[in-house]
């Protein structure tokens, strides 16, 4: 299973990984002292893959650091620097989830229209079915055309239960029901799909606070986890949408979504380095198999052609 998702993750970050490779494979493939050349190819690399300009001018100052002070001498040794460094600000991002507190898990998925948050509702319920979990799915996106219809037909498709209400209704109310519902059934965990909203509308994220204090009331310490949904293909555009959400709904991960439609995957980066936040899962397809749990390890040997 290991090796069905690692293959996933690295046809899902092909566009990223052959572009990055297209800017520095040659140099990784150099033999002799590195030279200054090298590591501006590097540089430009990551700002190429949207990794950011504060990042790749820092990571490359480091390495320059390091070659200067001989800690870095050859060719050879170059790439397992790098590797080193991507995996330490990956998993310095990254952060426990919260398992405590009463019975049901309250997740909420947020993030702007268009990123994917219902499929990803859906085919994150699957993930947690087979993990053993029970989830009842929460249609709180009560202002969209279609969009109760939408989670029903996703989750018939995982055959999870939802709980909605008519078109208009308060996305509250919907999340208070789903929550009694879940306690009356015995249900592990509550999946919210919340309506997709612009990070500058103040009504539409007062809203989300008042979804947020229905499930604190009704559940202790829910909810237990946010997850922003990205678009990947949005590139580094994506990091004030999250720093926005952040400060409203308090963030917990973020769901990169598309990331096989893009040579921008090293946004995965940025969010690290700019938000702190850990990347919980990615989306490499459309079919309902295709949202992965994010594997640091995997992502930066894809990026760097890492035989592992």
């Amino acid at each position: 299973m290991a090796g069905t998702f690692l293959n996933k993750l690295k046809r899902g970050l092909f566009m990223t990984h052959t572009e990055f490779l297209e800017k520095v494979g040659e140099t990784f493939q150099r033999t002799g002292p590195v030279e200054p050349a090298h590591i501006d190819q590097l540089e430009e690399a990551l700002i190429s893959a949207d990794a950011g300009v504060p990042l790749s001018v820092r990571l490359a100052d480091e390495l320059r650091d390091e070659v200067k002070a001989n800690r870095i001498t050859t060719m050879e040794e170059l790439r397992p620097a790098v590797r080193q460094r991507l995996l330490k600000l990956l998993n310095d991002a990254d952060s426990p989830q919260q398992l405590s507190g009463d019975s049901p898990r309250v997740t909420l998925v947020v993030g702007v229209n268009g990123t994917g948050k219902t499929t990803t509702v859906a085919k994150l319920a699957k993930r947690r079915m087979e993990a053993g979990t029970s989830v009842v799915l929460a249609a709180a996106d009560t202002f969209r055309a279609a969009a109760v219809e939408q989670l029903k037909i996703w989750a018939d498709r995982v055959d999870a239960p939802v709980v909605h209400q008519q078109e208009g209704a308060d996305p509250a109310a919907v999340v208070y029901d789903a929550i009694a519902a879940a306690k009356a059934r015995n249900i592990d965990e509550v999946l919210v799909d919340t309506a997709g909203r612009l990070h500058t509308r103040a009504n539409l994220m007062k809203e989300l606070e008042k979804v947020k204090g229905v499930a604190a009331r009704e559940v202790d310490g829910a909810p237990h986890e946010v997850l922003l949904v990205l678009d990947a293909t949005t590139g580094s555009n994506g990091i004030e949408q999250a720093q926005q959400f952040g400060a409203t709904a308090g963030v917990d991960g973020v769901v990169l979504t598309k990331l096989d439609g893009t040579a921008k995957g090293g946004v995965i980066l940025a969010i690290a380095e700019i938000l702190k936040l850990p990347v919980r899962w990615v989306g490499v397809g459309e079919g309902i198999d295709d949202l992965l749990p994010f594997d640091p390890v995997g992502f930066v040997d894809s990026l760097l052609d890492v035989e592992t």
